[in-house]
């Protein structure tokens, strides 16, 4: 009896021990599981949802953690887990505002109709692409390289225009012209213009500051400007990676420009550049605010008024456009915006944008250091603060959004030439393609 008693003993000792251990370990690794199953759950939920795909998991990026993950989608819910039950995250869908983590129901309102009128990408017809245009589209998708390197270079989407007229296009197996595809951090170039417009209409001001009430001390100091171009000077780390601030806001935060405005200065504002989503994200907060829209503000604005009718900019669940990061279109809409950027924003005879939008934010102030020559407001230039190239192969009038596993779009007002790459390369983010492709068309159209 004693014998038994003693085993009971043990055995509670044992399975009291286990448990700690597992509490532990669940609190020090609970965050970065939890940053893999909302990126899984967000995932799923948009590629089904958003852009109307079967097949989400080819959208994860290669990570230890992705053979544990359990997810599965019921009607606008998806639900990714660690084997089924560790750490669940939920992504729910809404029509016009696409996937948001959140665990309840949200309220988001009604999204403004968009219509592609004005839109002339929309509807436009290619016709046949001459020999060298196509043999160009033909090595974006890899057609020199073996199958696994094809896969790897991961080309989806590519849309050519010239003098604004639609002249060459080419779509990945799974893929077409109606498919939204994530741009990442192209959405920052978007909310460059889209800020652009509200200084136009003088809903905001550059010089704007005081943003947030709770800054008492000196990131009251912060400007729009400060927000667009980065100097900021808020605590920031952009390495995407299990634990990092940008992983944090965008899968454990459900209000991130909250979480954002929490963090301390790391820099006075102006003096340092540090490219930071984080800022993107709280300068949309500021402008949800003034503007009253919530999650409606890209709709409302720009989505609207260049007849951006794939578009979907997904919200935090404070309602909040996450615009940092997730703007999902068609490649022919990712085409209009940089023809809009393109036009210095003018659009079917009307200008949308101060007269010296683009011209200012193609320009780089002086800082004491950065970590992106050539970043100016949302964009970045060909012909760095040196006068060096970045791409020598381009004309120093080049400029272009870039975004998170090669999503690039790329224009050269001396050649009227705007080029779309869109794709899944997660292991080369900058990935020379790009640029051999835009020499290759600007020399196939003159």
């Amino acid at each position: 009896m004693r014998l038994l008693r003693g085993a009971g003993i043990v055995a509670a000792s044992l399975a009291l021990v286990l448990v700690v251990a597992l509490t532990g370990v669940y609190l020090w690794q609970g965050p970065i599981l939890l940053t893999g199953t909302g990126y899984a759950a967000h995932n799923a939920c948009a590629v089904e949802r958003v852009a109307g795909r079967e097949d989400p998991a080819t959208d994860l990026p290669p990570n230890p953690l992705v053979p544990y993950l359990d997810v599965r989608s019921a009607g606008a819910v998806a639900t990714a887990s660690i084997l089924g039950v560790g750490t669940p995250q939920q992504a729910r869908y809404t029509p016009g505002f696409g996937c948001t983590l959140a665990s309840a129901a949200l309220d988001l309102g009604s999204p403004t109709e968009v219509s592609s009128a004005g839109n002339p990408f929309t509807e436009a017809v290619v016709s046949e692409a001459d020999p060298e245009l196509e043999a160009a589209l033909d090595r974006a998708f890899g057609s020199e390289l073996s199958a696994e390197d094809a896969e790897a270079l991961g080309t989806r989407g590519v849309v050519i225009v010239k003098n604004g007229e639609l002249v060459a296009e080419r779509y990945a197996d799974g893929f077409d012209a109606s498919t939204p595809q994530l741009g990442w951090s192209m959405s920052k170039s978007v909310t460059s213009l889209m800020t652009g417009m509200l200084v136009q209409q003088g809903v905001v001001a550059l010089e704007d500051d005081h943003l947030r009430p709770e800054w008492t001390d000196e990131r009251a100091d912060i400007t729009v400007e400060q927000l667009l171009r980065m100097t900021s000077g808020l605590t920031w780390d952009e390495t995407y990676d299990l634990g990092t601030p940008i992983t944090r806001m965008l899968y454990l935060e459900s209000d991130m420009g909250r979480y954002v405005a929490s963090l301390p200065l790391a820099h006075s504002p102006g003096e340092v550049q540090q490219y930071s989503s984080g800022s993107t994200t709280l300068l949309c907060s500021v402008l949800a605010e003034r503007t009253g829209l919530g999650a409606d503000l890209p709709r409302a604005t720009l989505f609207q008024a260049l007849g951006l009718s794939s578009a979907v900019m997904e919200p935090d669940a404070s309602g909040v456009p996450v615009c940092s990061s997730y703007m999902w279109a068609t490649p022919r809409d990712w085409a209009a915006v940089g023809q809009f950027a393109m036009q210095a924003g003018a659009w079917n005879g009307e200008q949308l944008l101060p007269n010296d939008w683009i011209r200012r934010s193609l320009t780089v102030t002086d800082v004491s250091a950065t970590d992106d020559p050539g970043f100016g407001m949302g964009w970045r230039m060909n012909e760095l603060p040196d006068g060096s190239l970045r791409w020598p192969e381009l004309p120093d009038d080049t400029f272009y959004a870039s975004g998170h596993d090669g999503q690039k779009l790329i224009l050269v007002p001396s050649e009227g030439l705007v080029v779309v790459r869109m794709g899944f390369t997660p292991v080369a983010d900058d990935a020379p393609s790009e640029v051999a492709l835009v020499a290759e068309v600007m020399a196939a159209l003159r």
